[in-house]
């Protein structure tokens, strides 16, 4: 049977997205900060960039216009340009929760998974603990086949946001795949129910049930999957496999 699809999510320069549209007003100094919030939500991150770096030309010693010119390279795709940055931010304030972040997730956006926990991690020392950061431990934790820290902390991801469906699906991928099925089931269950079309939810569960000798329940996930999404390969190819098997019953 095929195996569960582990589906490309929004990585870190999405969460970091988020983060920057909370600019401080401590470095927003001389600047117009209805400003530079108009123009990150219309993703003008060229301008923005402008205005932060005056921010950081007024403020030198400021660690937070460091953070988040970083946070706007890791939102623009450029995470190797960021981490200076974010170097810069810590060695100004060591116990700055935010800076740790921002580095954590352009050290991930870099492929630097041992290094991208290890700011994580520190980030929660500095007493920083959100849906975010347990997101992203998570995320890191899975590229570096750490199961059971991914599991812990997408738990605890959807428990401070029942409505992070990301979190919740990647919850459900790590339970499957440690052979928590009953487990994994209840999330892309929940999931489904939030988000009816949610083609890649239909999918795994069409998987769980084919797993757990439900051949019927498991087409039933895969053709609602191709419903969804015509072009699902995986599904195309599991509904035929079970098709074929239950050919080959009959004959029998």
């Amino acid at each position: 049977m095929h195996p569960l699809i582990l589906l490309t999510r929004p990585q870190s320069k999405d969460r970091a997205f988020s983060y920057i549209l909370n600019i401080p007003e401590a470095i927003c100094v001389a600047l117009k900060r209805g400003r530079i919030h108009e123009l990150l939500k219309g993703r003008k991150f060229e301008e923005v960039a402008k205005l932060l770096d005056q921010a950081i030309s007024e403020k030198p010693e400021d660690p937070e216009g460091y953070t988040n010119f970083g946070n706007l390279l890791v939102a623009m795709g450029q995470p190797e340009k960021a981490l200076s940055f974010f170097e810069k931010a810590v060695s100004l304030a060591p116990k700055s929760a935010d800076a740790l972040f921002g580095y954590g997730n352009a050290l991930f956006d870099t492929g630097d998974y041992q290094q991208a926990l290890a700011r994580f991690e520190q980030a929660t020392k500095k007493g920083m603990y959100d849906n975010d950061l347990c997101y992203m431990i998570g995320r890191t934790a899975l590229h570096l086949d750490q199961n059971e820290l991914a599991i812990s902390s997408f738990r605890r991801a959807v428990d401070l946001k029942k409505s992070d469906d990301e979190a919740r699906f990647q919850y459900g991928l790590a339970l499957a795949k440690s052979g928590q099925l009953g487990t994994a089931k209840q999330q892309f269950l929940t999931l489904i129910r939030r988000d009816p079309n949610h083609a890649d939810a239909h999918y795994n569960l069409g998987v769980i049930c084919a797993l757990t000798n439900k051949p019927e329940e498991s087409a039933d996930y895969f053709k609602k999957t191709l419903a969804l999404n015509p072009k699902h390969t995986l599904a195309v190819d599991a509904l035929r496999e079970l098709e074929e098997k239950e050919s080959s019953g009959k004959a029998e």
